[in-house]
């Protein structure tokens, strides 16, 4: 993966916990059109109505607990990705929603969110496993991510990193 892969930076977006895929991406578009695009336009607004307004490239959504519980459709995923986000880092993960997540090539990181408001410039290294809250000086732990995985996310996803190998890349898993 390359290194500005590795580093990202943005403003987080404090959410609670238990963010269901409806709150992700109401019901009420993700069965009215296939555009991704479209969908991200609509990214969590029946929590934050104008939450797409509000974001920059690389912005990251940060959670509780739970993040991504409910129904396993692929448009949760992808509406965030599509929302240029650039990771949501939760304190835990619905299980289906990970590995959704990484299919799409969106990177996940589980850590302690407590310390992260709403609006603090973060910075994630991937490869070191941390995350820096800029203006406090602190700096959080995650478990870093296997470079088969990090192959993964820089390639946009499981599909097109197999585009790209034609298989596992050799000692990748």
């Amino acid at each position: 993966m390359s290194q500005d892969k590795k580093v990202l930076q943005g403003k987080a977006h404090k959410f609670g916990h238990d963010i269901n895929t409806d709150y992700i991406i109401s019901g009420r578009y993700k069965f009215k059109t296939l555009d991704n695009e479209e969908l991200a336009r609509h990214l969590l607004e029946d929590l934050n109505p104008h939450f797409y307004e509000h974001l920059s490239p690389g912005d990251f959504i940060v959670a509780g607990e739970n993040f991504g519980c409910g129904s396993s459709r692929e448009q949760a995923p992808l509406a965030i990705k599509y929302a240029r986000i650039g990771a949501v880092l939760a304190k835990s993960f619905a299980r289906i929603f990970y590995r959704n997540a990484l299919n799409v090539g969106l990177p996940i990181i589980q850590t302690d969110t407590e310390n992260i408001e709403q609006g603090n410039e973060l910075v994630v290294d991937l490869a070191k496993g941390k995350v820096f809250i800029t203006k406090k000086n602190l700096s959080l732990a995650i478990k870093p991510f296997p470079s088969f995985v990090l192959d993964i996310i820089e390639a946009g996803g499981l599909t097109e990193y197999f585009k790209k190998y034609g298989g596992w890349k050799k000692n990748s898993v």
